[in-house]
Parts: structure tokens; sequence; C-alpha cells
């Protein structure tokens, strides 16, 4: 491997251009020659961290809003234009994200750039279709989270981790705010956070560089630049004890969840985190997988996540446990392997283990159009500069024992930990 892994690739392989428009639009452009595709990510500063108690869910019903008509183009012919000319798209909201992205044939550029810059510019927001949007979001709030054992505990998990800070509710909203919200709560929210200045625009493949970045300008250039955003009340209260709660779910087994309230995203300290995080749930040689799920068969899966958030990452450990299991050894068995990890570190073949799984998940993710657009927006947005993509794979491969430690330690406090768990009434 290279001295510095991060410094070849940022060099020699991502030759990034960079502009921005007199309105406040960043431009990342990557050309990559070798295949006739491309792919257009625009990124919006903002998600769920960004809305006001009772009007919940706006970030994610207005990702939805914005295939539904603009100036130019109207309801639903976004994707009808974009598939004539073989083009897909998507998007997604997060808590701190709104990011909306499509893959092309490299001469349907100027179409994808006409498409994008109109619904940035005039997003229609029709009374009868923001009407019948709620239904579709009401029907996919009743699927992902009320109907579903993990929504509802990952949801009963946020109320628990933050009592003050935006992200206690979840990113498609509290149903009645679903309800409550009126066509002028999605303009407001639209002409506040759908700006030139508020967004990075990233373009990877098959591009001339000027020619591309001419049109965009010429595109983009007259959309007025947004006020400036509010900034969000991020204080939390530090946790002076476990939190802990029992929901009710219609399940035939018992589940539980664990959540820690961790670092920024941009935090030195949060390439340890996601180490630990690779170390004890990545795989079926992972930790908790062999202790819960091979050796004593208390549960019959283990997912561990660590959703990186801008204020402050959640780390997570869910179980599902076969019909008739025993919550609090599962829990306990848990609680046995973090301790062991906060006192003694990782042994040196799970540290390795989970550099390589990390510094190879890392790579993948840089072999496709996609996947770069998406490293260098996402750095970009969060970390102030796409090179941190780069910078981060040589950090993982510095991480020490007594980084692991030391970081596992105030991680996994007693007082840092909330916990949810859902039991069957016969059990």
């Amino acid at each position: 491997m290279p001295a510095s892994l991060a410094r070849t690739l940022d060099s020699t392989r991502f030759p990034v251009i960079e502009r921005r428009l007199d309105n406040g639009l960043q431009i990342l452009l990557l050309p990559r020659r070798s295949v006739p595709a491309v792919n257009y990510t625009t990124f919006f500063r903002v998600g769920s961290r960004n809305e006001e108690p009772g009007r919940t869910g706006l970030a994610h019903f207005l990702e939805h809003m914005m295939f539904n008509g603009a100036e130019k183009y109207g309801p639903k012919e976004f994707d009808r234009t974009l598939e004539s000319v073989g083009g897909t798209s998507n998007a997604y909201t997060s808590h701190d994200l709104t990011v909306y992205f499509e893959d092309f044939p490299s001469e349907a550029l100027e179409t994808v750039i006409d498409l994008e810059s109109d619904r940035m510019r005039a997003l229609a927001l029709a009374e009868d279709l923001f009407e019948s949007e709620r239904e579709v979001v009401k029907e996919e709030r009743r699927y992902r989270v009320d109907n579903d054992l993990f929504g509802t505990m990952e949801e009963a998990l946020a109320s628990l981790m933050f009592s003050t800070h935006p992200y206690r509710w979840p990113v498609i909203g509290w149903m009645e705010d679903l309800d409550a919200s009126t066509r002028q709560d999605a303009l407001r929210f639209f002409r506040t956070f759908y700006a030139p200045n508020n967004a990075v625009l990233v373009v990877v493949g098959d591009v001339d560089p000027e020619r591309a970045l001419g049109a965009i300008e010429a595109a983009y250039r007259d959309i007025p630049p947004g006020p400036p955003v509010p900034a969000v009340e991020a204080v939390e209260p530090e946790p002076t004890a476990e939190r802990r709660t029992r929901v009710d779910f219609p399940s035939h087994a018992p589940a539980l969840l664990l959540g820690y309230r961790a670092l920024p995203a941009t935090h030195p300290d949060t390439p340890v985190v996601e180490i630990i995080e690779t170390a004890l749930g990545a795989g079926d040689s992972s930790i908790l997988m062999e202790r819960l799920v091979y050796e004593t068969e208390l549960a019959s899966d283990v997912h561990v996540s660590h959703d990186l958030r801008i204020d402050g990452s959640v780390f997570m450990v869910f179980a599902d446990l076969p019909p008739g299991g025993d919550v609090s050894r599962v829990e306990g068995a848990i609680y046995e392997e973090l301790s062991r990890i906060a006192d003694e570190g990782l042994p040196a073949e799970a540290l390795s283990r989970a550099r390589s799984i990390v510094r190879a998940s890392l790579l993948q993710s840089l072999a496709a159009n996609g996947g770069i657009a998406h490293a260098l927006g996402e750095h970009q947005v969060v970390f102030g500069d796409w090179r941190e993509a780069f910078r981060v794979i040589d950090r993982y491969q510095a991480i020490t024992p007594e980084d692991v430690r030391r970081v596992a330690r105030e991680l996994f406090r007693d007082a840092n930990r909330s916990v949810v768990t859902v039991v069957p009434e016969a059990a």
C-alpha cells in the first residue's frame, strides 16, 4: 500500500475541478472518460434537523414534491423526460441532507441540467398535487414506521436519546404534523433552503469540462440566492443516566435496540467509532454475530450501525431474538463485549480485519460515478472539503488499540445508553 493512499487518490486519480457561481452554487466536476455515462448529484444542506416542532417531515415531504412539476416541466415530466434519454433518478432525505441524483448516458447531460435547474428555480407545488402527495407520504410512514418493528423501535429510541435537539423526531415526520402541514409551509421551506447558495452540485463521468461548466452556468446563473439559512438549535443536555422504554408491537419474538450518542461526523475520533462498529457487526465473523448468533444462539440476528450526523452521531445495536428469547441475557452479553473493548481494546486480528473491511468498502465506493459523486458531495457539505473523502482512508490505517480503548470507554458509558425493548405479552 502506498505511504499515503489518500495523497495518491487525491492527486492522480481524482482531479476534481471546482467552480462557484455568483449566486453561491458550488460545483465539483470530475471527468471520467472510460465509460460514456454520467452521474449528476445535487446536495442541499437541509434535512429534518432544519425543521420546527409542529412541522416535522417537511424536508422529506418536499423531496417528494420535487418530482411533481416546476415551471418548464410539469407533473411527472421529470422522470418521463429523463427516462426518454435513458436515464434514471432517485433521491433521499436524512437528518442533515437532501440529495437528488441521476445516472444517464453522457449525451443527455444538457437535458439533465435543464431538468434540475428548472426545479431549483421554480418548483410548482400545486395544491392538488400537494394533497395527493401528503397521502403518499403518510402511507410511507405507516409502512416504514408504524407497521415496521425496527422503524417503531428506532423512533422510540430517538425520543429517548434526544430531549431538545431536532434529532428527536423522525425524518419522515410525526403523523399529526404531516396532517397539519400546508402548501404555504412547504413553499416557505423551499424558498429558505432550496437555493443555489445552499447547494453543492457534483458531476462525475464522461463530460468535457469546459462545455459542461458552461452549460451549468448558463442554466443556473439567473437563479437568485436565498436568504441566510436559520441556525439550528443544536444544544442537547449531556445524559446523566441510562434511559429505557418498552414499546408495544405485534411481534411474535422479542427485540432489543441499544443507542449511544456518538461524536459529530467531523470529530477526529469518528473514524475510530467506525472501526468499532465494523469489528462488532460487519459480517458473520464479527464479534457480536459470533457471540450472540453462532456461539450462544441467544439472538437470531444482530445489526450494528453508526449513523453519522453533523451535530452528533448515533451508534446502534439491534438484536432480533427467537420466539421465547431472553432480552436480559442478550443485553448482558452485548454489554460484556462492549466493556471488553473499552477495557482491552480490539484484538490485533479484529482490528486488522476491521481496517481491511472499511478500506475495501471505501475503495469499492470510488469505483463508480455515483459512489464518487456521493463521497465528494457529502464530504464537501459536512466537512467543508471534498478531499476529506480520501484523507479518511489514511486515518483508518493509523488507528491504534489505545485509540479504540479510549474512544470506547467514553462511548459505552452506562449514562450514555438508551434502551428500547419489544417483548410479546405472552413472553
